[in-house]
């Protein structure tokens, strides 16, 4: 009981309380500069003349956008319709850059993906690509849109209408980005990145 009271008593030293200080306002502003960052990040509104990147990307300027809830094929991927192979990777990329079109494109972000890319719902002319995506069949759902999805499969409407490998499927045999909702520290190490604009 008394080697409780005195040490209960005894004062740190000045420079050890300054020291602590010091350390939680740095700890405090650093945890705010990251909320404010990633808050930026999150829920950007972001709008511009694009260029088409694939099926399901788009780049403005260097910024990298990835359109939310949809998967399309990739551009080397081919699939088989009417008993003939066709590049339906490329056949995607190129519906998608007939609905930009030259139209200001308008995109809401939803975050980051493992890669640092914008995750973005766009619209172009009042036209929303990633659902006209997925419902026309040139993209399939991938954790929204699944709708728009059946009425495509019940339409067979673009890749519907033949055979092909799902994009993740396909991107696992032949290597491309992976697109799991997990990344892992590579996700972290990503967004770190585009925090502090490394």
């Amino acid at each position: 009981m008394r080697f409780r009271t005195q040490r209960a008593n005894r004062q740190r030293p000045g420079w050890r309380r300054f020291l602590d200080i010091c350390l939680a306002v740095l700890v405090f502003a650093g945890a705010a500069f990251v909320a404010a960052r990633m808050e930026h990040f999150a829920g950007a509104d972001i709008s511009g003349t694009v260029r088409v990147v694939d099926g399901d990307s788009l780049a403005l300027d260097k910024r990298r956008l990835r359109l939310k809830g949809i998967d399309a094929p990739e551009l080397k991927q081919r699939c088989r319709r009417a008993g003939h192979d066709y590049g339906c990777g490329v056949e995607a990329a190129n519906f998608l850059r007939e609905l930009v079109g030259t139209h200001q494109v308008e995109c809401k972000g939803e975050g980051l993906d493992r890669y640092g890319r914008d995750l973005v719902r766009c619209t172009a002319a009042g036209v929303d690509l990633n659902e006209t995506m997925v419902r026309s069949g040139h993209a399939v759902a991938f954790g929204d849109y699944r709708i728009a999805e059946a009425e495509a499969r019940s339409e067979q409407a673009g890749l519907w209408g033949g055979e092909f490998d799902l994009p993740k499927q396909w991107r696992a045999v032949h290597g491309g980005l992976s697109e799991d909702f997990h990344g892992g520290l590579s996700s972290l190490v990503a967004i770190a990145r585009r925090l502090f604009g490394v």
